[in-house]
């Protein structure tokens, strides 16, 4: 472990070094990351599955997604739970992400039809939810309009928050473990996580916020205290939920919310401009370098994904889940909105995967049974994530700039 320590942190240290000169070339960490983790694999592709299927990488990846959830939930653009167009992102989140789930559980089906149906729930919920790690300048290009930017925006940030739950009943009821054997058993299971998180993440984040708010009013916090504060709100609404026997993923984001809301309350009253974004900045820079590590870490798992070749079923399905799969529930979703079909179409094709799909890849493949269906779970993550770095996060941005077309 400490030669892969090594590793993570002496590329994480040159690509720092040499970060503005990369991007310019549209380089950025994830796919420098991602090398490494392939070469690293290479020559130690006998220890990988041992390292990626333990209690220490499940615990790892559990306190990463539960810190990435609140960072996504804080970032509100306009300081509006859905945005500065929420119409337009509840069309994304409520109407084309459910679509998006159930048309590649459709496709499963018919492309692996061996695999249980809640398998193929599971990998739904992997390889749909979006995420801009691998391709961050796509929410700063102007050619983008601002209203397509915002809903991109808003949509990466939450749909890991909602997808969740989802995927975490699906591992209820396909884990090793499982105690339940039934839809209904599963729900019966996770509906009181749900509501214990809930009420911990909306209470915790309130809290905390109100405090913060308070004592900053008086002078008794420093700016690092501020940062320190907002980095540990996640891992202690993750730690009191999961010690409730609640859903400590979903407190995460919903603390993030109640956090950002509240924070943002007197300035809002006052008609004032935001708290200082600083305060953020620790958490941030933290999630950052986590995403640094679970880069590494799909590295090696495309090296293990595909030692036994391509599986062409899979790659089908990962494929679609991409373009198609994608793109037709946003324009179903956008029907009668004032959207313009150029934009619909922009919102459907810039939907790359990142940080969440590895994230939720590694837990299925550590929560299942050995054997097919948690290798295949792993390969869909693989694959689908590599295809979104190679089609969204490589070269001078050829599908903005295709559809954008002339900015007028």
């Amino acid at each position: 472990m400490s030669s892969v320590l090594i590793v993570i942190t002496a590329v994480a240290a040159g690509w720092s070094l040499v970060a503005r000169w990369l991007e310019r070339g549209h380089v950025r960490a994830p796919l420098v990351l991602v090398l490494a983790g392939v070469a690293t694999g290479l020559f130690t592709h006998s220890e990988i599955a041992a390292t990626l299927n333990s209690e220490t990488a499940q615990h790892v990846a559990e306190v990463i997604l539960a810190v990435l959830l609140f960072v996504d939930a804080t970032e509100l653009p306009g300081g509006r739970l859905f945005g500065k167009d929420p119409g337009a992102a509840a069309r994304a989140l409520l109407v084309a992400l459910p679509l998006s789930l159930a048309a590649t559980v459709g496709l499963g089906v018919l492309l692996l039809p061996a695999a249980p149906a809640v398998i193929l729930l599971l990998i739904a919920c992997v390889i749909v939810p979006t995420d801009f790690a691998p391709a961050e300048t796509l929410v700063r290009d102007t050619r983008i309009a601002a209203r397509v930017r915002d809903v991109l925006n808003v949509e990466s940030g939450y749909n890991d928050g909602i997808v969740s739950p989802v995927f975490l009943v699906a591992l209820v009821l396909a884990g090793a473990n499982a105690q339940a054997r039934t839809p209904a058993q599963a729900l019966g299971m996770a509906v009181p996580f749900a509501v214990k998180a809930l009420v911990v993440g909306v209470l915790l984040g309130s809290l905390l916020a109100w405090l913060m708010n308070a004592a900053e009013r008086r002078h008794f916090t420093t700016g690092q205290s501020r940062r320190i504060l907002v980095l540990v709100a996640p891992l202690l609404a993750y730690t009191v939920t999961v010690a409730a026997g609640g859903n400590g993923f979903v407190a995460s984001f919903v603390c993030g919310i109640a956090f950002r809301y509240v924070r943002q309350a007197p300035a809002r009253r006052r008609g004032t401009h935001a708290p200082d974004a600083s305060d953020f900045r620790l958490v941030e820079d933290t999630a950052s370098i986590m995403t640094m590590f679970m880069w590494f870490f799909f590295g090696n798992a495309v090296v293990l994904a595909l030692s036994d070749g391509i599986h062409t079923p899979t790659l089908l399905l990962c494929l679609a889940a991409l373009t198609v799969l994608r793109i037709v529930p946003i324009l179903f979703a956008f029907l009668g909105s004032d959207f313009t079909w150029r934009a619909r179409l922009m919102v459907g094709a810039l939907g790359p995967r990142g940080t969440t799909s590895i994230v939720f890849g590694l837990l299925a493949f550590n929560a299942l049974p050995d054997g097919v269906d948690a290798d295949t779970a792993l390969y869909a993550m693989t694959i689908t994530v590599l295809g979104s770095v190679l089609l969204h996060g490589v070269g001078p941005l050829p599908i903005a700039r295709l559809l954008a077309g002339r900015r007028r």
